[in-house]
């Protein structure tokens, strides 16, 4: 058994994050392919919100190291206000100083042959930097989002660590590894000498997670009779998932007679702006927004959606949320706002899904919306050979094909 280290911030009992997912069944199933995580993470004092449901899958003997971090924002602030230099490139920047140093003392101990970072955090990919150099140790940096790109992040300072940090693994990793095509190609584009060490490593769903959850969802039935419930499970960022559209289509269908049709925002994270929003658009009897439940639960809410809503806008055409694999796997309709052009649109079109709209527009999304309270699930449901193709466990076999590729 090979052993690989694993540099991760995102990792329970961090809550919030659907990031989690991507390590958490890399660490479950590496050994079946003949590979031994050491996880390297954060001290949960760097969360900002811990639950502990994920805890029992975190493979019994699993080695998990968590280094000192605070959150800049939380524990180095003065009244709300922190240095920025305490913030570059992330707010848990001082989660490096300890992580390197007792990840140099793995690798003393338990001789791993090769180190895997995840992004973002920025940092991470600083640590598993630090180790390599280091150690001269083979490295694959996983970038599950883009990093310096136009406009992005805002702060030029902060922009010119992320642009160091990426130019660095194009360098000195041996792979780098990105979940969408388009990030792929990006990134084979502005580092055409690195190009045949970029890779596609997609997100996906756990299979034995969908097991515990269908028993449950069968049981349970319908999530609220008499009415049309469209289920967004997940953060709503306001730029990069602006719902001000969906909200001015849910009010025209509203103007246009009573309606069963329901959008239930699952740990959405910014409760109020939806507030703002329904009140402002008078669909509050057509919107519901509650907190965050564990990740079994809210698959068992997928499952039973009459509908499951996705939204991208077009400033994140080079990422797919993670949970349009889960959505995939639920086999439930998916109502999908996004931009033609974009990966999200993309893949779901690959998948069989043949209606869309764009997130922009208000009337293609009334459009949406009215089209499947007549027409039903027609056009909107994957076909069954993309669900298959969607399972972590491929994910995780071609992962450890490429640490077997890097350590030969």
């Amino acid at each position: 058994m090979k052993r690989v280290l694993m540099v991760a911030y995102h990792f329970p009992p961090l809550a919030g994050s659907s990031g989690i997912q991507r390590t958490l069944r890399f660490v479950q199933q590496l050994p079946q392919h003949g590979w031994e995580p050491l996880v390297l993470t954060a001290h949960p004092l760097a969360y900002e919100r811990v639950a502990t449901d994920l805890d029992a899958e975190v493979p019994t003997g699993t080695h998990v190291e968590r280094a000192f971090a605070l959150d800049t924002a939380r524990h180095l602030a003065l009244r709300g206000r922190h240095l920025a230099a305490l913030a570059r490139p992330d707010r848990w920047m001082t989660w490096k100083f300890d992580a390197v140093r007792r990840g140099m003392r793995l690798i003393r101990a338990q001789r791993p042959q090769a180190i895997w970072s995840t992004y973002p955090i920025a940092t991470a990919h600083a640590i598993g930097s630090a180790l390599q150099r280091a150690s001269g140790l083979p490295w694959i940096a996983d970038f599950r989002d883009p990093m310096a790109q136009d406009g992005y992040p805002a702060d030029p300072e902060t922009w010119r660590q992320f642009k160091a940090i990426e130019s660095n693994a194009a360098d000195h990793a041996r792979l780098c590894t990105f979940t969408t095509p388009s990030a792929q190609a990006s990134y084979s584009q502005r580092y055409p000498a690195q190009a045949d060490g970029m890779r596609l490593l997609e997100n996906g769903y756990d299979e034995s997670s969908f097991l515990q959850a269908e028993p449950q969802a069968r049981a349970q039935g319908p999530l609220s009779p008499g009415r049309t419930v469209l289920l967004h499970s997940g953060i709503v960022y306001p730029s990069e998932r602006d719902p001000t559209q969906l909200f001015r289509a849910l009010a025209r269908i509203k103007a246009r007679g009573p309606s069963p049709l329901l959008i239930r925002f699952r740990a959405a994270v910014h409760d109020e702006l939806l507030h703002k929003m329904a009140r402002e658009h008078g669909v509050d009897d057509m919107v519901d927004i509650l907190p965050p439940i564990p990740y079994v639960q809210a698959l068992v809410e997928m499952l039973r959606a009459d509908g499951l809503l996705l939204m991208q806008a077009s400033n994140c055409n080079e990422q797919i949320p993670a949970k349009l694999y889960e959505y995939l796997r639920a086999s439930r309709p998916v109502l999908c706002l996004s931009d033609a052009s974009g990966d999200t649109w993309q893949v779901l079109k690959q998948a069989g899904l043949q209606h869309m709209a764009a997130l922009d527009s208000a009337e293609q999304i009334d459009t949406l919306l009215s089209r499947m309270a007549i027409d039903g699930p027609a056009g909107l449901l994957p076909r069954a050979d993309a669900v298959g193709a969607a399972s972590r466990a491929g994910r995780t076999q071609q992962l450890a094909q490429w640490l077997d590729e890097c350590t030969a």
